[in-house]
């Protein structure tokens, strides 16, 4: 960090320089924050409170829940905080910081997903091997690889970013600490590195987005065999809005990651990263949960107090 050194924090970019503007971008985000905070806090609660959702699904569900609240919770306070007290600061540790916890929540998510598409590919398609593929045991090692491997693979991308001589200044074109957006700040041909580990990163993720892909293709196969159209419609009603979304977070990531600079500009990279850092953990709990009855009913009793 020969000359980074002197870089004692950066500027993150406004959403606005109007003040109005900004006070609506506090509102706005705050909304949203809070709409995560209260989605994923329920889920987390109701499966945590209720021994009868002490299953592999809603274990995965757990975590991911878990996930969604760490990674909205290291991003849009910042933003919010920065948009009500008018300043685009953020310090050189707070930064790093922000980059990893980022990465680390985001990488898991994704395997942990993966991980999900498995659960009910076995669940619909091979039911008979569920308790055999999927027991206790084989779901908490699953899910401890899929946090271990955002944690290493988070530990890389940081160690790497931080450590390239940054010489151009030390403003982001991004309302949070996002690579892409350091790498541009470098003045070495070191940050090809960094872009190599990004390439493979992404290779990665494209094998566990074609791997979530079949699954869901071998269950709607399963599912077109059903005989009852209720059954049918239930079952495509809840297979697609989770591979939409998982299409729409690795589309987005992908294009924010791996885009030329050609074709960046400020606005783009502040929608794409919107879409893919902030509006997922605020829609997971309505697409992977909201629409399940049983847990839809749990949640209802859990707030009005009737709990048992």
């Amino acid at each position: 960090m020969s000359n980074s050194s002197s870089i004692t924090q950066f500027l993150l970019l406004p959403f606005t320089d109007t003040r109005e503007l900004q006070l609506l971008h506090f509102w706005l985000f705050l909304g949203i924050y809070l709409a995560a905070l209260l989605g994923n806090g329920l889920i987390i609660t109701t499966i945590a409170w209720d021994q009868h959702l002490h299953t592999p699904m809603y274990f995965f569900l757990l975590n991911l829940a878990l996930l969604d609240l760490g990674s909205i919770s290291t991003i849009v306070p910042k933003s919010m905080a920065n948009s009500l007290w008018d300043t685009r600061a953020i310090s050189y540790t707070g930064c790093a910081t922000q980059l990893f916890l980022f990465v680390f929540l985001a990488s898991a998510e994704f395997y942990l997903l993966t991980i999900m598409s498995y659960d009910r590919y076995v669940a619909i398609c091979k039911p008979l091997h569920y308790g055999t593929l999927l027991g206790s045991r084989a779901c908490v090692h699953m899910a401890a690889a899929a946090w271990a491997t955002g944690f290493l693979n988070a530990l890389l991308h940081t160690a790497n970013t931080f450590s390239l001589p940054l010489c151009k200044g030390n403003a982001l074109g991004q309302f949070f600490c996002e690579i892409p957006q350091i790498l541009k700040l470098s003045c070495s041909h070191s940050y090809l590195r960094e872009l190599g580990l990004i390439v493979v990163s992404v290779l990665v993720l494209f094998v566990c987005f074609t791997f979530i892909l079949f699954s869901y293709v071998q269950i709607l196969r399963a599912v077109l065999r059903i005989p009852s159209e209720q059954g049918r419609h239930k079952a495509f009603s809840t297979c697609l809005p989770h591979l939409a979304m998982v299409s729409l977070l690795i589309s987005t990531g992908m294009f924010a990651y791996l885009k030329p600079p050609s074709i960046s500009s400020p606005t783009l990279d502040l929608v794409v990263s919107v879409l893919y850092s902030v509006v997922p953990p605020a829609v997971n709990p309505l697409i992977y949960s909201m629409r399940n009855q049983e847990l839809k009913g749990l949640v209802w009793k859990l707030i009005t107090g009737h709990f048992q």
